[in-house]
């Protein structure tokens, strides 16, 4: 299973009384006891329980029959859970998917038509303990973080225009050190007004000075976090002081949102590191950047028409090699789908590698390919970004299709560009990685012959 599904069962699976096996329903009649439950539970109850940022509660058939249809048509759609990559374009195996497999949409589609049915009353659905939601996503995996940032709390009123902080910390770190993982959480109620909150890294050059050596990561409504590949390095320094940019929306954004003023606000930072030396390791290293889309957010003049649409592209090569190891469209309340292609020059082929046909401001999410299939970029290759925006009625995000959208900071406004993680290769290990994975496919060829 993929690392963030492990996360969402987390240590429990479904549990069910003595009998279980013998009492499962027929395949084609599925019942709430027999298999709907155990796809609720390992892949909605999460957000929807006591605590969680579902709007409702799943965490028995008393509270999931009533939703019944509501839950075959989200479900059925793509919706839920939500995580929105297109099926069957471009590159598939991503870690920390959330997408539902089609037959467990088969199955909630099924038992949804013939009358959501309890099944066997004598079984008895134990739902699976999940930590508290306020706990570090991947603390399952890699335990606690390894050092933990807070901003400085601020009040955030219940109403009126965007506000932004930056504060700094020091991280006190005595030797440099590659990171594993990150995770950016707004502490409790604070997750709806934050709209995104991005860190930069700054190394001290002396008498008590500092300079910015680029992203360190970025955060933006639902995203859960990054974890960067094996063998390389996102590097943060010794001494070195975090820069945090946070953007905050007064009231929240979404159906999550409170409307209510938050005090004391804060946004930590956890990050997980790999152990003292790995930099010695890792041959090379890795970056995240934010890639503008040319024709919105560099040139200012990004315009979504009242009642209309904007589409917005931007083209990016490399002087040497790279693998793209996570992409992550970016943009506001209008924008409403995104794709990431590279061209060729040398051949003329052009590659599909990702499509978001129904991306949504209120989750965000770092795209990550498995480190086998992530995109090898040979030098002069071109990224090729596109993003659509909607500024019609049609859309359910929009503020205010009778405004014009233009570029801008403002949750109000739109932006244009997409965060990309990338790993800076040499020639050699280029053709290093490409020969690798040719000997994998042809292993895999031969074994199935």
């Amino acid at each position: 299973m993929r690392t963030i599904r492990r996360i969402l069962t987390v240590t429990s699976t479904l549990l069910l009384a003595l009998g279980f096996t013998n009492a499962q329903a027929d395949a084609t009649h599925p019942t709430y006891n027999g298999e709907v439950a155990n796809i609720i539970n390992e892949n909605c109850v999460i957000c929807h329980r006591e605590g969680g940022i579902g709007p409702m509660q799943f965490t028995s058939f008393e509270q999931v029959r009533p939703w019944a249809p509501l839950i075959q048509l989200r479900v059925a759609n793509r919706q839920m859970p939500p995580y929105a990559y297109d099926h069957g374009i471009g590159l598939q195996d991503l870690e920390g998917d959330w997408r539902l497999q089609q037959e467990d949409i088969d199955t909630i589609v099924a038992w949804v038509d013939q009358g959501a049915p309890l099944g066997d009353p004598d079984i008895t659905v134990v739902t699976p303990e999940f930590p508290d939601p306020n706990e570090w996503k991947f603390a399952e995996l890699f335990g606690q973080p390894s050092l933990v940032v807070a901003s400085t709390p601020l009040d955030i009123p219940a109403d009126g225009n965007d506000l932004w902080h930056q504060p700094y910390n020091l991280t006190n770190l005595p030797t440099d050190r590659c990171i594993k993982a990150m995770q950016v959480k707004p502490r409790a109620d604070a997750a709806a007004v934050v709209h995104h909150a991005n860190t930069y890294n700054e190394a001290p050059i002396g008498d008590g000075e500092f300079e910015e050596r680029g992203q360190l990561n970025e955060y933006a409504m639902g995203k859960w976090g990054e974890i960067i590949p094996d063998g390389v390095c996102r590097l943060l320094e010794a001494g070195s002081r975090i820069r945090w940019t946070i953007h905050m929306f007064p009231g929240g954004v979404g159906a999550t949102a409170q409307g209510k003023m938050i005090e004391n606000n804060v946004v930590e930072l956890g990050i997980w590191f790999h152990p003292e030396g790995y930099e010695a390791e890792a041959q090379y290293k890795q970056d995240l950047k934010l890639y503008a889309l040319r024709d919105g957010y560099e040139s200012g003049i990004l315009i979504v028409p009242p009642h209309g649409y904007t589409m917005t592209q931007g083209f990016h090569s490399f002087d040497h090699p790279v693998r793209i190891d996570s992409f992550q469209p970016h943009g506001h309340l209008r924008m409403n789908a995104a794709s990431f292609e590279i061209f060729y020059p040398d051949t003329g082929r052009t590659e599909q590698i990702s499509q978001i046909s129904n991306w949504s401001a209120t989750w965000h999410h770092s795209h990550i390919y498995a480190q086998d299939v992530a995109p090898l970029v040979p030098t002069g290759a071109v990224l090729v970004i596109k993003q659509w925006y909607d500024n019609t009625a049609a859309n359910p995000n929009n503020p205010d299709p009778d405004q014009w959208a233009v570029s801008g900071s403002r949750t109000g406004d739109e932006m244009s560009h997409a965060w990309i993680a990338v790993t800076h290769l040499d020639d050699e290990g280029f053709e290093k990685l490409v020969a690798e994975r040719k000997d994998r496919e042809e292993r895999s060829l031969a074994g199935n012959d």
